[in-house]
């Protein structure tokens, strides 16, 4: 006699759980597997408490990607800004002596909350990579504080 966990799944069909997970019985008496969930580790379980996360998966690895690059690009421009556009082309056309560090300010604590959010974002959809985005997001952030100490100097 044959079951169907020992048959393979048919072409087209999603396998959910393992032949040997739980079952649970739905109103009509038919077993279908129950979804297996991986135990996470307690610096996972401390990261999401760190972080303020709800219990579950309640983003999706393209809004993690989203956020990552959308943080990215604030970085970028913030970098952009900081090291070309006010040091080097402003100067020399006589325009915004000494509002560099004003607006770095700025620009790098919108930096340091989008890199916060799409922090957030890796660890509320679970992403296999949300530890080495976090490791990333953490040393940029102290980098931007760094800078921003060194703004707030110079504005003093």
């Amino acid at each position: 006699m044959s079951t169907t966990a020992d048959q393979p799944p048919i072409a087209g069909t999603a396998h959910t759980a393992a032949p040997d997970a739980p079952t649970s019985a739905d109103a009509a008496g038919t077993t279908t597997p129950s979804p297996v969930t991986v135990p996470s580790s307690a610096a996972d379980r401390f990261m999401r408490r760190l972080l303020i996360l709800p219990e579950g998966t309640t983003s999706t690895k393209a809004e993690a990607r989203s956020a990552f690059q959308k943080s990215l690009l604030i970085s970028t421009c913030r970098c952009l800004l900081m090291y070309i556009v006010f040091p080097f082309v402003l100067p020399a056309v006589g325009i915004a002596r000494g509002v560099g560090p004003v607006i770095g300010i700025v620009i790098g604590l919108l930096a340091i909350v989008s890199i916060t959010y799409s922090i957030r974002r890796f660890w509320r959809a679970d992403h296999p990579k949300r530890w080495h985005y976090t490791v990333f997001g953490v040393t940029i952030i102290g980098f931007l504080l760094y800078l921003a100490v060194t703004d707030i100097a110079n504005v003093t």
